[in-house]
């Protein structure tokens, strides 16, 4: 075995990121099942609407529980076994589900046990693929590998995966959980097979995980880019939750504004997965033909001001076209700031860093919905519309503006890589 101190390819986006992006499409084909196969089940285990919402908050608490934990984790170890590690153990637990769905003795608290251990495995193993992916690609590439991972997870999630799901809860639930615990296991395989190399940051001296992340958290907030990106990309995710958390009120049912059927909704999120797929697409194109910056907050702000289609003109088509174009905004811009963090962060603090920035992103998300019923409760739903549309533009404003002088380069080499292949 021979080391060289770069995993990254003069050229193209090389077999190394074709594997990460095969693995990243099983695993999010399985989540794309398990998003939809959990609720279902919950609904034959109890009618309670406080514990089944109880499911989206196992989601994402792993983030706020170990989201900086994790990030330390990743800028330690091989970020390439942490990947693989993290499939085998929520193999594990989808087989452990599967099992005990099979024999009856499935309850509602052990699958919100399951679905918070699988949220544990998903925060170490995206750290891991957001980590490793600029050791794959040449810096200037970015874009276009992070449109085809985002590609490749709206179309499995929302394409493959969602309605799979609804063909295996009829095969009984154990199969479905089973199946997605086969995608973990087979997305482990493909990267430990595929990936070959070691890719763990250059060494570092001995230091205290607090250390580690105190590293982390100053690197975010005294750099000029980062900053904004993690501020604004948190106030939005919170607009947004806040949004969508009621919107279902607003488009469903005879007595709504929109008037759509239960059968028709799903159409919606058709769109916007839809308008995902393509923004991924052109991310890369847009960024070349406008700027980097200038395409992200141009992004954002088209993003922002769709979102009040559904309230000035609450027509189900007029409503799907403004979502399909709100897929393709948001995640246009989505791809190109993720570039640029994955640009300007060193390469051995990749990890603490994103872990610290989705602590904070994430962790605001389930504020947002509270606040989106109470406002909704308490003043009417197109009020929790209006002040969600105006804290995202406010949030695009400061970005705005935080961007328009400070610098998008890096100011120097990230740390290396140190990469084995075979002789």
């Amino acid at each position: 075995m021979a080391e060289h101190e770069s995993g990254r390819r003069t050229s193209g986006l090389g077999a190394g990121f074709r594997a990460q992006l095969a693995s990243t499409g099983l695993a999010n084909l399985g989540d794309g099942i398990l998003g939809m196969l959990a609720p279902l089940v919950a609904l034959t285990l109890t009618a309670s609407p406080a514990q089944i919402s109880l499911l989206t908050a196992a989601t994402w608490a792993p983030w706020l529980l170990f989201g900086l934990a994790a990030g330390v984790v990743i800028d330690r170890v091989d970020r390439r076994r942490a990947q693989v590690l993290a499939l085998v153990t929520r193999a594990v637990v989808l087989a452990a589900a599967a099992l005990l769905s099979l024999s009856g003795r499935l309850t509602m608290p052990l699958l919100l046990a399951a679905v918070l251990l699988y949220g544990v495995t998903e925060v170490f193993a995206d750290l891991g693929a957001n980590s490793i992916l600029p050791d794959l690609v040449p810096s200037d590439r970015l874009p276009a590998a992070n449109g085809r991972v985002l590609g490749v997870q709206q179309v499995a999630n929302a394409f493959l995966g969602s309605p799979l799901a609804g063909v295996l809860i009829v095969l009984g639930a154990g199969v479905g959980f089973g199946a997605s615990a086969a995608l973990a296991a087979l997305a482990a395989v493909v990267l430990a097979v595929g990936l070959r190399g070691r890719f763990r940051p250059a060494a570092q001296t001995a230091s205290r995980p607090l250390a580690d992340v105190r590293e982390g958290l100053a690197f975010l907030v005294r750099h000029p880019v980062i900053r904004p990106l993690v501020i604004t990309s948190s106030v939005m995710n919170l607009a947004s939750t806040a949004y969508f958390a009621v919107f279902v009120l607003w488009a469903v049912g005879p007595d709504s504004a929109i008037g759509l059927t239960a059968a028709q909704y799903p159409l919606l999120t058709l769109g916007l997965a839809l308008g995902a797929v393509a923004g991924s697409l052109f991310a890369d194109r847009l960024q070349r033909r406008f700027g980097e910056t200038r395409t992200i907050i141009a992004a954002l702000l088209a993003d922002g001001l769709l979102m009040l289609v559904p309230v000035l003109w609450p027509n189900g088509w007029a409503v799907a076209a403004a979502f399909a174009l709100v897929g393709l905004a948001n995640t246009a811009g989505n791809v190109l700031t993720q570039s640029l963090r994955q640009r300007l962060v060193p390469s051995a603090l990749l990890g603490r860093v994103g872990g610290a920035g989705r602590t904070l992103a994430y962790g605001l998300m389930p504020l947002g919905a509270v606040l989106g019923g109470l406002i909704a409760e308490r003043f009417g739903l197109a009020v929790t519309f209006y002040a969600s549309v105006g804290l995202f533009l406010a949030a695009c404003g400061y970005l705005a503006v935080s961007l328009r002088t400070a610098p998008v380069q890096p100011a120097g080499e990230s740390a290396t890589v140190r990469v084995s292949t075979s002789a």
